[in-house]
């Protein structure tokens, strides 16, 4: 029986806990009810551009994604088709050559930062959530993650904050909360209050009872 997703859109800056709120939602319907699409897999290849650790290539500006693949996946998802998701290599800058087979699920969280400030992407959403996280705190998840996770070094990760990150999202990110249905207030403590809030209405969503 074909599937017809439902597709909730999860933005906020980077660090503001959108990831963990989306997997926090994955924990409550799991993989045969929900699964997470991230903006992240559509990064174009930075590789021959790429000049240093914090450097020219601008990552958090919108051109830095190809929103029109993701788009066009997000339409297939939701006449109930499979897509091949690409797979990007944070440590190298390029998009490897072998893409992922994303099926579709009753439910599709879509994770990304920006994907609230294309109206291309906007309009393919059935309901879209903005995490609101103070700036201190989006900064030590960002400087935690990116030296845990992605191998960089602290200053090349101060240094592309500073110059692009913080910018990027005051130009693109935070005007983009208000194209969100809901605003949820991260870094109180309360993300599983959060979660609580909107788990009925997701169900109610996708069908689930």
């Amino acid at each position: 029986m074909s599937i017809t997703p439902v597709i909730v859109g999860v933005a906020g800056g980077s660090g503001s806990g959108k990831t963990y709120f989306a997997n926090k939602l994955l924990e409550q319907f799991g993989h045969d009810k929900m699964e997470v699409l991230l903006q992240d897999h559509y990064y174009r290849d930075q590789s021959a551009k790429f000049d240093e650790d914090g450097g020219s290539v601008n990552f958090d500006h919108p051109d830095a994604l190809d929103f029109d693949l993701l788009a066009e996946h997000l339409k297939l998802l939701k006449s109930g088709r499979s897509v091949e998701v690409p797979r990007y290599d944070f440590a190298t800058h390029t998009r490897l050559p072998d893409a992922e087979r994303f099926e579709p699920r009753p439910l599709i969280v879509l994770d990304g930062i920006l994907i609230l400030s294309q109206p291309k992407i906007v309009e393919l959403l059935d309901y879209s959530i903005y995490v609101d996280t103070p700036e201190p705190l989006r900064f030590q998840r960002r400087l935690s993650r990116d030296i845990k996770e992605r191998g960089r070094e602290e200053a090349g990760v101060i240094k592309q904050y500073q110059k692009q990150v913080l910018p990027m999202h005051n130009e693109f990110v935070e005007p983009s909360k208000a194209q969100a249905a809901a605003i949820l207030k991260d870094g109180s403590g309360d993300e599983d209050v959060c979660v609580d809030k909107i788990l009925v209405l997701l169900k109610s969503l996708s069908g689930e009872r």
